[in-house]
C-alpha cells in the first residue's frame, strides 16, 4: 500500500487551531523584552516570520514564575504582560499566522544572579556551567509550580495566543525529574521513569484542564540530553508513551540537549568559542578561551541530525502529533519528515538566516537555506538573537546609544533551541 504524503503547505489541523501550513518557526532566545514585556522590536521579529510563510511562530521564552527565568529580559506571564502579549498576537494573526507561547521554568538552569533565588530542580545539584548551587525541591513546592503553568497557560489564552509550548526539555525544570542522573528522589516523583514523568504528566493535565479546547497544548521533549547517566530514548520514549496517553497534549515537538553543559549536543557543528568569550568579563574570559570547547562539546552536523532518534517516537503516537526539529533547510528535508510520519517540522537557525525561507521553498522546490551552522547566533543572545550573516539587518543592529551586548554574562547563558 503506499502512504500519502502529506502537503507540507496544504492548511491543516493542530488541535482546534488551523494552520496554513506545517511549518513551525522554533523557539528561538529573543533578547528583545529588556523589562520583561512585550517591545515594538519583539513584535516585527515575529512579524518576518509569519510574513515569510512560516505558519506559526513561537514566542521564547516565556517565564511562568520570576524565580523560572533562565535569562535577564524574559517575558513573564502576568497581567502586566497582557496589553502587550495581546498586542503581539493582534499583529500576527493580522498578517494570516498563529502565534505560540513556549512556557518553562528553568529549575537548575537558572541562576541566582538573575532570579535572586537559589535555584532548584528534583535532587541536590552544583550547575558545571555556573557552579552554582541547586537546592532540591519541596514536595508543596512542586504543586506551585504545576499551578504556575496553569496560570500562564491562562494568560496566553486571554492574550489571543494560538497554542502554548510547554518547555518538558533541555534539563529544565521538568526535564531534570526525567533524568536518572539529576533526579534521585525516593518519593513518588523519583525513581522509575513512570515516576520520574509524573510532574510533567501533571503539568500538561492541568494546562489542559484551564485552556480546554480554547488553543493547542505541545509539549517540547528532550529524546535524550547528551549527558552520561541522563535522558535517553528508552525512558523519554516511554514518557512520550504515557503523555499519549493521557491525550492532554495536541503534540510534541522533539528535541535533543541539554542547558545544564554541552550545550553544543543540541545545535550540532561549529563551536564559536572566540565570540563567546568576547561577550564576558574576565576572568570568565580566559575560562571560556581555555575550556569553552570542552565545556560546550563539538558535535558535527548534518542535515535532518535528530531524525534517527525522533523517529523511534512514531510507532509510538496514537493520539498526539509529532513536530520533527533539527537540520531541516529544504524542500527535501520537509517531504522526508512528511514521508517519516511527523505532521510539522520546526525551523531555527534557517529562518533566522531568512525569514522568507518558507515562502521561497513554496516557491521553488530546489531552494536551500543559506545557513551554513557557524553558530555565531548563539552568542547573540547575550543581546538580540539575530544571524551575523545579516549585519545591517533591523534585528541585527543594536539600538542607537546601545551597548554592544545587553547582559554582562559571568556564565554559559542557557541556550534555547535555534533547530
Amino acid at each position: 500500500m503506499t502512504t500519502t504524503i502529506p502537503d507540507p503547505f496544504a492548511p491543516t489541523t493542530l488541535g482546534p487551531v488551523t494552520l496554513r501550513n506545517r511549518i513551525i518557526k522554533a523557539a528561538t532566545s529573543e533578547g528583545r523584552s529588556p523589562k520583561g514585556l512585550v517591545t515594538d522590536d519583539l513584535i516585527d521579529f515575529h512579524l518576518d516570520f509569519i510574513r515569510g510563510g512560516a505558519a506559526m511562530t513561537t514566542v521564547a521564552y516565556c517565564c511562568v514564575s520570576p524565580e523560572g527565568a533562565s535569562a535577564p529580559g524574559q517575558i513573564l506571564m502576568s497581567e502586566q504582560a497582557l496589553p502587550g502579549l495581546r498586542q503581539l498576537t493582534d499583529a500576527i494573526h493580522a498578517e494570516g499566522g498563529a502565534i505560540s507561547a513556549q512556557l518553562g521554568h528553568a529549575g537548575m538552569v537558572a541562576s541566582k544572579k538573575i532570579t535572586g533565588v537559589t535555584s532548584m530542580g528534583p535532587s541536590k545539584f552544583v550547575n558545571p556551567s555556573s557552579m552554582e548551587y541547586c537546592r532540591a525541591i519541596r514536595r508543596w513546592e512542586i504543586t506551585g509550580v504545576i499551578e504556575q503553568f496553569g496560570a500562564a497557560a491562562r494568560i496566553a489564552v486571554q492574550a489571543g495566543f494560538d497554542a502554548v509550548e510547554l518547555h518538558f526539555g533541555h534539563n529544565y525544570l521538568p526535564s531534570s525529574f526525567l533524568s536518572p542522573l539529576l533526579n534521585r528522589r525516593k518519593d513518588e516523583y523519583g525513581g522509575s521513569i513512570e515516576n520520574r514523568s509524573r510532574f510533567v504528566r501533571e503539568i500538561a493535565q492541568r494546562v489542559r484542564e484551564v485552556v480546554g479546547d480554547k488553543i493547542a497544548v505541545i509539549a517540547k521533549i528532550s529524546m535524550d540530553d547528551g549527558l552520561p547517566g541522563g535522558i535517553w530514548l528508552n525512558d523519554s520514549i516511554r514518557t512520550a508513551q504515557l503523555l499519549d496517553q493521557d491525550r492532554n497534549l495536541d503534540a510534541i515537538e522533539l528535541t535533543q540537549g541539554s542547558s545544564i553543559i554541552r550545550q553544543m549536543y543540541l545545535f550540532r557543528g561549529d563551536v564559536p568559542v572566540s565570540d563567546f568569550a568576547a561577550v564576558v568579563k574576565e576572568p570568565m574570559k580566559t575560562g571560556v578561551r581555555l575550556f569553552g570547547k570542552l565545556a560546550l562539546g563539538s558535535f558535527p552536523y548534518k542535515d535532518l541530525y535528530m531524525l534517527e532518534a525522533a523517529r523511534q517516537f512514531v510507532p509510538v503516537m496514537k493520539h498526539t502529533k509529532l513536530i520533527l526539529l533539527g537540520g531541516i533547510t529544504s524542500r527535501e528535508h520537509i517531504d522526508t519528515g512528511m514521508r517519516e510520519g511527523f505532521d510539522f517540522v520546526a525551523m531555527g537557525r534557517g529562518l533566522l538566516r531568512e525569514p522568507d525561507l518558507a515562502n521561497r521553498i513554496r516557491e521553488d522546490s530546489t531552494v536551500t537555506s543559506r545557513c551554513i551552522h557557524c553558530n555565531k547566533c548563539m552568542y547573540t543572545v547575550y543581546g538580540r538573537t539575530h544571524c551575523v550573516m545579516k549585519p545591517n539587518d533591523q534585528h541585527g543592529a543594536l539600538p542607537e546609544g546601545s551597548s554592544p551586548y545587553a547582559v554582562d554574562c559571568e556564565r554559559l547563558l542557557p541556550l534555547s533551541s535555534v533547530g
